[in-house]
């Protein structure tokens, strides 16, 4: 099938499997070193990968726990099929939506994208999945629409993390409607061509490769148009630290990070760190949405 988007990233440039599935496993390991803001000597003492069981036990989805190997040994609980997705609000035909029924009518195809978390670690990940401007045109966007919500599954008795009060639950997220329109916009359901594990965000999230990770949610169940800025789970958590587009800016620091610069994922736990590209290396793509915006203002 033909590509709807190219980009200059190949198959070369991807993360390797075994460095994204224990990503969380090499931030561990640098803290516990005192490593993380350091440089090394390209020669120096490098992570060796582990096998998929092992490292797939390393993940942040805070619906199963907040320990990062809680998600891998609590995720199988999840049932993801059958799976349906709420679309109302300012749509033309709001409804209950079968996930088998909206892949049937999608374009599926593999995009390369660059991850950059808002931790300071960033690798490269091949998805699978539709552009998500594709299912909001089958629900029908009305004309008044301004924004698009999300909101990841409720099943404390499945998502036992969900039993706690880390955050406030159910997990949402938004984006303004011409940023989840934007062609680089998508919902994955794939990875590696393989299914999304339970603990990654099966069966279906989103992936907005210019803003940080935790603004692509992860195993969507409603997803809402509506025309006021809809709230978002860490600003509603941690207001002074997180706002509503968390584009990817290496001139605008989190409170207890630097955004200046990134460690690639897949090099080995001593990789020198890189500078950060503004939108994550995207703004050609996506600058002249933000046009005359002050980004230190709207972060």
């Amino acid at each position: 099938m033909a590509r709807r988007w190219k980009n200059e990233l190949t198959q070369a440039d991807v993360t390797p499997q075994a460095a994204y599935m224990n990503r969380r496993q090499v931030m561990a390991g640098l803290a516990g070193l005192g490593l993380a803001g350091m440089a090394r000597p390209a020669d120096a003492a490098v992570l060796k990968p582990t096998n998929y069981e092992a490292i797939t036990q390393y993940n942040n989805f805070y619906e199963f726990g907040t320990g990062k190997d809680d998600p891998a040994k609590n995720a199988h609980r999840l049932t993801t099929a059958p799976w349906t997705i709420r679309i109302d609000g300012m749509v033309e035909r709001p409804g209950d939506y079968a996930l088998e029924d909206i892949l049937s009518k999608m374009t599926i195809e593999e995009r390369i994208y660059r991850l950059r978390c808002v931790e300071g670690w960033s690798m490269v990940v091949p998805w699978n999945g539709f552009e998500l401007k594709d299912l909001l045109d089958l629900a029908g966007v009305k004309a008044d629409a301004k924004y698009v919500a999300m909101e990841t599954l409720l099943r404390p008795e499945e998502m036992r993390g969900q039993r706690y009060p880390i955050i406030q639950w159910p997990y949402v997220e938004g984006l303004r409607l011409d940023e989840a329109m934007h062609p680089l916009t998508i919902m994955a359901n794939g990875i590696y061509g393989k299914p999304i594990p339970n603990q990654n965000g099966a069966p279906l999230r989103l992936v907005v490769p210019w803003k940080y990770g935790f603004k692509s949610i992860k195993s969507v169940v409603r997803i809402s148009l509506v025309d006021q800025e809809p709230p978002t789970s860490w600003n509603r958590a941690l207001p002074n630290e997180y706002k509503f587009y968390s584009n990817v800016n290496p001139e605008v620091d989190h409170p207890r990070w630097s955004q200046a610069t990134e460690r690639p994922i897949g090099g080995g736990l001593l990789t020198k760190r890189q500078p950060t590209l503004m939108f994550n290396g995207y703004e050609k793509e996506v600058g002249a949405l933000y046009e005359g915006m002050d980004l230190r203002k709207y972060f």
